[in-house]
């Protein structure tokens, strides 16, 4: 009996031992396919967030196209910039227009979407010179904006450099301008003299003015000068110059900043003292100097700069022997030569190119 209840109890111990693995199998192959379905719900929120971004602040860099257009030349020197270009992008169904400024730049933002890849075709049309066609790549990368340089050839150019051809000449060529400049005059000196007076060992009893410490009765006085119209006082000064010149103290907010009227204030805690206001006095006027500069020719192109200060900007030349002056005014366009100007590299310098108009010649 008691070798049975003894293999009974070591059968169940086994039954025991091969019954609980299976429990645990079954509980990890539970778990994992848990964290397996986890995992792929966290996975697709991320994929599925990055997505929402990466469309929100996506931006086609590459349907920028910029450029300049210039005038076809195998001389460097003589391709000059052209302005007023109509300039038309052709892509798929769409196009968009744009015209180039004074220095020939040009951009065009493509609104839609533009894929690596594919041709844009830009179309170049101004008076006087050849139409042009440019088709564009749009690159794979977005970092590189590919600078465009379109140039333009001159529809004259053939008669221009003609010499069997009569043309009337343009020579002896200035620029001419006014520039204001300020002048100052020193118109002569100013001085001036006041008294305080006060008398010494008086207490004050609290009763303003005081002197600085408290004690001692004082009196105050002052002095204005005017230096008239036009006029303006520099290098003010005061100083005390008789009676207890140390028990004094003089304000010099009045007249230490210069300019047309000055005051000089005086503290006096002693006996009765004397002051002096000096003043040096500058008169400021506008003077107009004539200015003349010779212009850099290339070709049939006519380049100069001008500083900021320059007024009444005109053009001094010799048509057919006869001197003649030409005024350039906001719209720079004379007879014999079309004209541009834009703001140089420093501004607010300008920058004056012109060119030669058909029947002309330098």
């Amino acid at each position: 009996m008691r070798n049975f209840r003894r293999r009974l109890f070591a059968n169940g111990r086994q039954n025991s031992k091969n019954a609980r693995p299976k429990r645990l199998r079954q509980r990890e192959t539970v778990i994992r396919k848990r964290t397996v379905v986890w995992i792929a719900i966290a996975a697709g929120a991320a994929i599925a967030a990055l997505v929402f971004l990466g469309v929100r602040h996506w931006r086609p860099h590459w349907s920028v196209i910029q450029g300049a257009v210039i005038r076809s030349d195998s001389d460097a020197r003589k391709q000059l910039p052209i302005a007023g270009v109509e300039i038309v992008a052709r892509y798929g169904d769409s196009s968009l227009a744009t015209e180039s400024d004074v220095s020939g730049y040009f951009r065009i933002a493509i609104p839609g979407t533009v894929l690596p890849g594919q041709t844009v075709l830009l179309s170049f049309r101004q008076p006087g010179y050849k139409d042009l066609r440019l088709p564009v790549i749009i690159r794979f990368r977005s970092s590189l904006r590919e600078l465009i340089v379109a140039a333009m050839l001159p529809t004259g150019g053939e008669a221009d450099t003609d010499p069997a051809i009569a043309r009337t000449a343009v020579s002896n060529i200035r620029v001419r301008y006014t520039e204001n400049s300020e002048t100052e005059e020193n118109i002569g000196s100013a001085a001036k003299t006041f008294e305080v007076a006060n008398q010494g060992n008086v207490p004050c009893s609290h009763r303003s003015p005081c002197s600085p410490d408290g004690h001692w009765k004082a009196s105050t006085g002052s002095i204005q000068l005017d230096a008239g119209a036009g006029n303006e006082f520099r290098d003010a000064r005061a100083s005390c110059i008789a009676g207890p010149c140390p028990f004094t103290r003089i304000d010099a907010h009045g007249f230490v900043q210069g300019g047309r009227i000055i005051t000089a204030t005086a503290l006096d805690w002693s006996d009765t003292t004397t002051f002096l206001l000096q003043a040096e006095a500058y008169h400021t006027s506008i003077v107009s100097a004539v200015r003349e500069s010779y212009p850099v020719i290339y070709g049939r192109g006519l380049n100069f700069t001008l500083p900021p200060t320059a007024e009444g900007v005109s053009l001094v030349a010799e048509l057919g022997g006869i001197e003649i002056v030409f005024p350039l005014g906001p719209d720079p366009d004379l007879s014999w030569a079309s004209c541009t100007v834009r703001n140089g590299d420093k501004p607010p310098d300008s920058v004056y190119q012109c060119e030669l108009k058909p029947g002309y010649r330098f």
